[in-house]
């Protein structure tokens, strides 16, 4: 039950960064609102890194490093450039394509075995998911170069859920956090520096609004969410945990929901079909005798 329990908390959790992200977006520059981000997760995480730094081998330094890069550096920019562009419900669709570059990064340079099952468990959960937008009717397909970013960034969280799953499962979650977050803060500030931040009239209430959206964003949907992620993939397996953003529609809906909109029988519909993809991505495949 713990892992169902990391699952919803993380669908919430960055069910809801998009709406950060925006807000952030519409004063900042995507690579502003994706530095501020990385610098306020590796500060809150900082005061762990020290214990990190003894607890975790030298030898895998650089491979905590690149997973930061991969799970959460890299992404957060190819999501703010290409949210800069393309509409909020391409981006969710595309998003979804983690668990199917999960499967094909594992199975071709990792060595993973995945059932049946589960593959169609992560074909029928992706299909569901697309079903619930188009049924919403407001889908558009402009800047297709824009969308592919978004397409790189889940590539990238399919080799960081395989790298984690695979080299990482006897290293503390908070301790992997805290190294790959805090290493990248001297970058984000260079990139913050030399976008022109620090020139804008920071006392100004549309700064301040779209730089505390910026942070947290990262204090929540980067550096907490990351060591959840983390703990999740080593207790349910890198299939399991990228299937998370098969959550997220349901966190969408549930804002509607809160700002007055109607739930049809379609989406009903969409989000069962979506919720039997999820199980049989993690249906457990009873060896044979």
């Amino acid at each position: 039950m713990v892992k169902w329990g990391i699952y919803v908390i993380l669908s919430i959790i960055w069910g809801s960064s998009f709406k950060l992200m925006k807000i952030g977006l519409e004063v900042l520059s995507p690579y502003q609102v994706a530095a501020i981000r990385m610098i306020s997760a590796g500060v809150i995480l900082l005061p762990f890194a020290i214990n990190a730094i003894r607890k975790i081998p030298r030898k895998t330094f650089m491979l905590v490093i690149l997973s930061g890069l991969l799970g959460s550096f890299f992404p957060a920019f190819l999501f703010c450039i290409a949210e800069t562009r393309i509409d909020s419900s391409l981006a969710g669709i595309l998003n979804a394509l983690t668990p199917l570059f999960a499967v094909l990064i594992g199975v071709s340079f990792f060595n993973v075995y995945v059932s049946q099952e589960r593959y169609i468990g992560v074909i029928v959960g992706f299909i569901g998911l697309a079903l619930l937008f188009i049924a919403r009717g407001d889908i558009t397909f402009g800047y297709l170069s824009y969308a592919f970013l978004v397409v790189l960034a889940t590539i990238s969280y399919g080799v960081n859920v395989n790298i984690i799953g695979s080299y990482m499962n006897k290293l503390g979650s908070l301790n992997i956090a805290s190294l790959s977050f805090v290493s990248l803060i001297i970058p984000s500030t260079i990139i913050l520096w030399n976008t022109g931040y620090f020139s804008y009239p920071l006392r100004s209430t549309q700064i301040i609004t779209a730089t505390c959206a910026s942070a947290v964003l990262g204090v929540f949907g980067t550096a907490f969410a990351s060591v959840l992620f983390y703990v999740l993939v080593k207790r349910a397996g890198s299939l399991f945990a990228s299937t998370v953003t098969y959550g997220i529609p349901f966190v969408a809906l549930f804002l509607g929901l809160m700002s007055g909109e109607m739930i049809t029988t379609v989406q009903v519909g969409c989000l069962a079909i979506i919720l039997s993809g999820v199980y049989l991505a993690n249906k457990e495949v009873k060896p044979a005798i």
